[in-house]
């Protein structure tokens, strides 16, 4: 779903600032912000919505070849992972490079239309690997003590 999600966010951000945007647009900038590359609104476009229409699509194909597999293996029944699960991680772990591609898009129209940078990419990229890491330890210590409740429950004193 957060691919989707992401994907429709970033095809209505760019409608939005679409009439905004100069005859010549600066994507891509030097590191004191100063804009060295320069593209028509219609190619910002294409090469902003290109990258999240490709990964839309490997999303959905990976959420539909994860259920073929289970259906076909029914890893599901034999005490795996279920699927449902696995289709929810798989499928939403590509909406990671969307979330950055929309960042780096937002910023594109933010300056382009109001000279201003949100914030840089760098930091960006800082804060959002941080709650990466942050959700990844919660989720190792959720998965050591549902294990570790698990072999109590198999192994009683």
């Amino acid at each position: 779903m957060a691919p989707v999600i992401i994907f429709l966010i970033s095809l209505i951000l760019f409608a939005f600032f679409y009439h905004m945007l100069p005859a010549e647009v600066a994507v891509h900038f030097t590191m004191d912000g100063n804009p060295d590359n320069w593209l028509s609104p219609e190619m910002t476009g294409v090469t902003m919505l290109a990258p999240q229409l490709l990964f839309l699509l490997m999303a959905l194909g990976i959420a539909w070849g994860v259920i073929r597999l289970d259906r076909r293996f029914s890893w599901s029944e034999s005490g795996g992972v279920g699927t449902g699960r696995m289709v929810s991680f798989m499928g939403n772990i590509l909406a990671l490079p969307q979330l950055i591609i929309l960042f780096a898009m937002l910023d594109i129209l933010s300056y382009n239309s109001y000279q201003t940078h949100i914030l840089p990419m760098w930091l960006f990229l800082i804060v959002v690997l941080g709650l990466l890491t942050a959700g990844m330890l919660v989720l190792g210590v959720f998965i050591y003590l549902r294990a570790r409740r698990a072999m109590r429950g198999k192994n009683p004193p």
